[in-house]
């Protein structure tokens, strides 16, 4: 049984912009390395859109970027959404019975499957599907946006807290 993660950048009042701040050489490595281990992704659909830079190269990228790309391209990507008609290679579009998909897939797959999107982690959340949350914490205050918690708080409890580069500590939960 596969475990579900949902897991972001965010700045420390809780906002995560990828335009506001992005990882430095060791976090981006950290990311490299756990999407290559994933079992695979579930992605809402405005994140998944902001990934899909992913899927064509750029002449301008350095080895770790295309590392990236790489391990990106590689995993399967569930991507749950009702205003898109098509996505992209190694993706399923899940339009209906979210639930029942997701459920499928943590019964089916082995290893961690990513959740990527406050508003599709909220709705996971609220029938009891996530079972970890890992908060990557960097040094900047926004005082506004997209916040990872999208609706209200599930009680949650504390089991890690790890620096992983460039000032940025990660918090590790669990549905309490």
């Amino acid at each position: 049984m596969a475990k579900l993660v949902f897991g972001m950048n965010l700045s420390l009042d809780g906002y995560v912009d990828h335009m506001e701040f992005a990882p430095g050489p060791a976090l981006f490595r950290h990311w490299i390395e756990h999407v290559r281990g994933l079992a695979g992704s579930i992605y809402g659909r405005h994140i998944y859109e902001l990934m899909r830079y992913w899927d064509e190269d750029d002449p301008a990228w350095d080895a770790e970027r295309r590392e990236f790309a790489l391990a990106w391209r590689r995993q399967p990507k569930w991507v749950v959404s009702r205003s898109l008609d098509a996505v992209g290679h190694n993706a399923t579009l899940v339009a209906d019975d979210v639930e029942g998909v997701v459920r499928g897939l943590r019964a089916e797959l082995e290893g961690e499957i990513a959740i990527a999107g406050p508003r599709l982690a909220q709705s996971l959340a609220e029938l009891g599907l996530i079972d970890e949350y890992r908060l990557y914490f960097h040094p900047v205050v926004l005082g506004r946006g997209t916040p990872f918690f999208a609706g209200p708080r599930p009680p949650l409890r504390h089991v890690a807290s790890d620096p992983v580069g460039e000032g940025v500590v990660r918090l590790t939960y669990v549905p309490a």
